[in-house]
């Protein structure tokens, strides 16, 4: 060769990982010299492989980069060319080649093929060139990185600036007169390692793109964007696109403003609105190292100067700060492995790696660089130095960093040139190990791990003392929710704590920050949130489904009005949080409650939520007050709405934390219905009196039936009601005269639209029912089950106290009267109630015929059994000696021997056995045996309807809600409370047996001996 200058400048030369790889490419290159048509090229090939630097440098590159090695053959006369005119040469022809030739003067009439390929071209020649630069040791990290970065802007500014002269030049964007891409106010930004100048070599790029609005003008904004976004598009396909002659860049657009929803270029304006109302302190250290790459430098330098307050922030508070800590302590949780290692670590992410380094100067970065312009830079190892200078760090260790910075993106270098593939993770085995070790230059493995860990030390060292006197956050695993992208630890750490989609929670955490909700969009906001959000996680994991818990804690934020004062409390108050948790993952009816009305949390830190509710009496007169407020019928609606699900708030939550158990809290749930009820009804009647007056003498009773009437009512009850109605008298006596025919001739009611009794009372009684179900914006109060009435759902809605007696008295099934042992008046005036009242007791005390009595509850109870499968030992209410074959018992004997002991009677179910037991009826024992299973049914059922709905799976139930069902029964474990449910339903089932199936079934054998049989 007759220029050996650059082979001679040579001073290090790895020696190959391989060397049987080493003599094959050697030889190939050979032959392939032979093989050329150009006899000086041949000549050089030739001379080169016979030039003992050169035939190095070729064993080199064959002996540890199938990718170099490739290249060096394809390129061979580009390797010439590079021999004789050097490194520095070459590589500036490289990019003038690009900004100039490539783009065909004006960039118009440039093929896009053509231009495709040639970057294409461009682009294996820098890496080979960039590669041999680097290997052979005559640029230093720095200027390779520096190089590769400048090779990018090249590239990208050359397809940017193709694409944008062609959309003008076809119409689809119009540019200012006289101006061409570099005037036309798009800006494309480089983010990350692209704009500090740091790009790896087999690097993604991070771009973003914005336009000035100002001098990119259009008819229709929204168009003009849209035409904006498909130029963007076609630049990253012809950067990424894979063709025959390869790629030029991957690129990533993700670093945006809000990534998930907003367009991939968007105006300048609507941008800076972003940084300064919704721009996190992550998006702040990305933009340290945001540089206008291509199109229009002009105008993305003025867009960065107008970013510079929301960047660089002279003066910080305490919240912000705290915010940049966590930043830190996430990333310092964010694991390519969790401990220094050197098999399969990544040198990149892992514990000691680059991004620790980076975030390092980045993060004193953002809390000094606003009062300190000279820490206002871009690159690593320039940031380290300036924070030093400036007394931020010691030089020492700006020095430390700086060495391990250098080493590590050697490193990271060299596993990319092996493949061209972006990866930064070490050889998992000892033999890769081995080969990387060669191409780094060292002579031995052990001296190469020695170095990197000593490397990787330092950097975890030096990083975990960065804000060491910060408080921790606490929280399980790997939860980091910064960046545009999901980390796949925290994914795993997610779905280990139990939430079972870890991406979608890990999104929807990440997208919280984005403002979408109102709660967030104060900045304050956000931060106390990142301060939180370790134990907000590791409180939701605790609950019964974690998933589902954060799912409603998502809805609850979504509903907010505001998060400071909320998140505030959270960040005094732990225990605050630990209870929205219980709440979210074990109470979802006091969730939707909650996420309604989050002023509900004031009252549990004054501590008014655990206080003991009054009787019926007071809290009637309370909702009376309430809703004296309202200045019309919806606000009526609406106040007796919120008071009443605030209070069923509180008894949910006493029954939660174990202030109630289920007993107590179903006298309380009732006692609120009936406040409901009787504060409901007088306005419902006075409204509807408004169009169609009323009956005087006359008006109408609500019958609570069911759970409601034996003030037994869960969070998730029904209320099962009769309306009875009396016209023409106050309730205690005859109407005058026929009904039917007064009703339907001359009794009317005595508004300006007069109806007959049976009409009115429909309708009121429908107006009724609408006013406890409807849902208005503060949900609803009750769903309304009237199947109880008489002829049930073939019966009208509301019946005359004289039907309702008749019908009892000659068509009422057994069960019908089973179900009337639970019947207690609720409203009506004190005449009517009377009678009711009168007409219930004398229907129970009747005699009976016991043999047909319990014939008939057998087979009602047999055909529900059919009805309701049970699906487990958690279905409390059917399953054999549960609920339902407690009630039966109850509701049988009483009307047994209610006709000898009218004593005995009582709409609730344990007092009903208590008097039972107390008068004889049933021996001491079995009512103390039927009461507790009673007892303690009631109470695990009503914390099961609270916490998961109908039914329980034990194997998905968390700590918590096990010791507090354990609770509930009065045990100290799960085993012990199904040990204890199992001896009180085989009480009950031995009760039912005795008392009920085997004297059904003898009477059944003596009346109908086939059918015994």
């Amino acid at each position: 060769m007759s220029d050996k200058r650059f082979l001679s400048s040579i001073r290090e030369l790895p020696r190959p990982g391989d060397p049987q790889a080493a003599d094959l490419g050697v030889a190939s290159w050979r032959e392939h010299a032979a093989q050329a048509e150009d006899p000086a090229l041949a000549q050089f090939g030739r001379e080169l492989a016979d030039d003992a630097t050169g035939h190095r440098l070729l064993r080199s590159l064959f002996g540890n980069s199938p990718f170099l090695g490739h290249t060096l053959i394809q390129e061979m006369a580009f390797c010439r060319h590079l021999v004789v005119r050097g490194l520095d040469s070459t590589f500036a022809d490289l990019c003038r080649g690009i900004n100039g030739q490539l783009t065909g003067g004006d960039g118009v009439g440039t093929d896009r093929s053509q231009l495709m390929t040639g970057l294409r071209r461009a682009r294996r020649q820098a890496a080979l060139l960039v590669g041999l630069a680097d290997i052979s040791g005559l640029w230093p990290v720095e200027r390779v990185i520096r190089s590769l970065s400048d090779f990018a802007d090249a590239a990208i500014n050359a397809a940017a600036c193709h694409l944008i002269q062609a959309a003008a030049a076809n119409g689809s964007i119009v540019l200012p007169p006289c101006a061409d891409a570099t005037g036309s106010g798009i800006a494309v930004f480089g983010m990350g390692k692209l704009g500090g100048r740091e790009l790896n070599y087999s690097s993604d790029i991070d771009l973003i793109v914005f336009y000035d609005s100002a001098i990119l003008r259009g008819s229709d904004p929204d168009e003009l964007q849209s035409r904006i976004v498909r130029v963007i598009r076609d630049l990253v396909r012809m950067l990424e696109e894979r063709t025959r002659d390869g790629y030029v860049f991957r690129t990533d657009l993700r670093l945006r403003p809000d990534a998930g929803v907003t367009p991939v270029a968007m105006s300048m304006d609507a941008a800076e609105l972003y940084y300064e109302s919704m721009g996190q302190n992550w998006e702040r250290a990305a933009m340290i190292k945001a540089r206008t790459v291509a199109g229009d430098l002009g105008a993305g330098q003025a867009f960065l100067a107008r970013l510079r307050p929301f960047l660089w922030r002279r003066h910080l508070d305490f919240a912000a700060i705290q915010d940049i800590h966590s930043i830190k302590r996430q990333i310092q949780a964010h694991r390519g492995g969790a401990d220094v290692a050197v098999f399969g670590h990544n040198v990149k992410l892992g514990r000691g790696g680059i991004r620790e380094i980076e975030f390092f100067a980045q993060t004193q970065q953002l809390i000094w660089g606003g009062r300190d312009p000279r820490l206002r830079v871009a690159a690593t190892c320039d940031a380290l130095a300036a924070l030093a200078a400036a007394g931020r760090i010691k030089p020492t260790v700006a020095d430390e960093l700086t060495r391990a910075y250098r080493f590590l993106r050697k490193v990271e270098h060299r596993l990319q040139m092996v493949d061209d593939r972006q990866t930064h993770a070490l050889p998992a085995d000892e033999a890769g190990l081995a080969r990387l070790a060669a191409f780094m230059g060292y002579a031995d493995t052990e001296s190469f791990q020695s170095e990197l860990l000593a490397q990787l030390n330092t950097v975890s060292d030096r990083y975990a003392a960065l804000f060491e006197e910060a408080a921790p956050l606490s929280g399980p695993g790997n939860l980091v929710f910064t960046g545009t992208e999901n980390d796949p630890e925290t994914v795993r750490t997610l779905e280990s704590l139990g939430f079972r989609d870890g991406n979608a929670v890990a999104a929807t955490v990440r997208a919280w920050h984005h403002g979408r909700y109102r709660a967030m969009r104060s900045e304050r906001a956000r931060q106390l949130l990142t301060e939180i959000k370790p134990a907000l996680i590791a409180a939701l994991a605790r609950t019964a489904d974690p998933a589902a818990a954060f799912h409603r804690f998502d809805a609850f934020l979504g509903r907010l009005p505001a998060g400071v004062q909320l998140f505030s409390l959270f960040h005094s108050h732990p225990e605050l949080l630990d209870l929205v948790a219980e709440i979210m993952g074990d109470a979802p009816v006091l969730a939707e409650q909650l996420a309604r009305h989050p002023i509900l949390l004031d009252g549990v830190l004054a501590g008014d939520a655990m206080a003991a509710l009054p009787d019926v009496s007071v809290l009637s007169d309370d909702l009376t007050r309430a809703l004296t407020q309202a200045g019309d019928f919806q606000d009526v609606l609406d106040l007796a709405r919120r008071w009443a699900n605030d209070r069923k708030f509180q008894v949910g939550l006493q029954l939660l934390r174990g202030a109630l158990d289920g007993e107590a809290a179903g006298a309380r749930l009732a006692d609120i219905a009936d406040a409901v009820i009787l504060g409901m009804q007088p306005r419902v009647e006075a409204e509807f009196a408004r169009q169609h007056g009323d009956f005087r003498p006359g008006g109408m009773a609500v019958i609570a039936m069911g759970k409601l009437g034996g003030r037994e009512l869960t969070v998730a009850s029904d209320l099962d009601l009769i309306f009875v109605y009396a016209v023409g008298h106050d309730g205690e006596g005859d109407a005058s005269g026929n009904e039917a025919v007064d009703e339907a001739v001359t009794i009317q009611s005595n508004g300006a639209k007069p109806l007959a009794p049976m009409t009115y009372f429909t309708r009121l009684s429908q107006r009724l029912t609408g006013s406890l179900e409807a849902q208005t914006g503060e949900g609803s109060l009750y769903q309304i089950d009237l199947r109880l009435r008489p002829s049930g759902n073939k019966g009208p809605l509301a019946c005359t106290v004289e039907s309702f007696e008749a019908y009892q008295e000659k068509d009422a099934w057994t069960w019908e009267h089973m179900a009337l042992t639970r019947a207690r008046v609720v409203t009506g005036s004190p005449p009517l109630r009377r009678r009711v009242e009168a007409i219930v007791r004398r229907l129970l005390t009747q005699k009976r015929d016991v043999e047909k009595l319990v014939v008939d509850v057998a087979e009602m109870r047999a055909r529900i059994a059919r009805e309701h499968r049970v699906k487990g030992p958690w279905f409390l209410k059917h399953t054999r000696g549960g609920l339902v074959d407690v009630e039966f018992l109850a509701q049988y004997l009483q009307l047994r021997h209610a006709a000898q002991i009218p004593e005995v009677l009582s709409a609730n179910t344990v007092e009903a056995l208590r008097r039972l037991a107390a008068h004889g009826a049933i021996p001491a024992a079995a009512g103390e045996e039927l009461s507790a299973a009673a007892r303690l049914l009631t109470r695990v059922q009503g914390l099961i309807r609270l916490t998961v709905g109908e039914g329980l799976d034990e194997t998905v139930l968390p700590a918590g809600l096990r010791a507090r069902l354990a609770r509930a029964g009065g045990v100290d474990d799960l085993d012990q409370l199904k040990d204890r449910l199992g001896r009180a339903m085989a009480h009950v089932r031995r009760h039912f047996d005795d008392l009920i199936e085997t004297p059904a079934a003898r009477y059944r054998s003596v009346s109908n001996p086939e059918e015994a049989k």
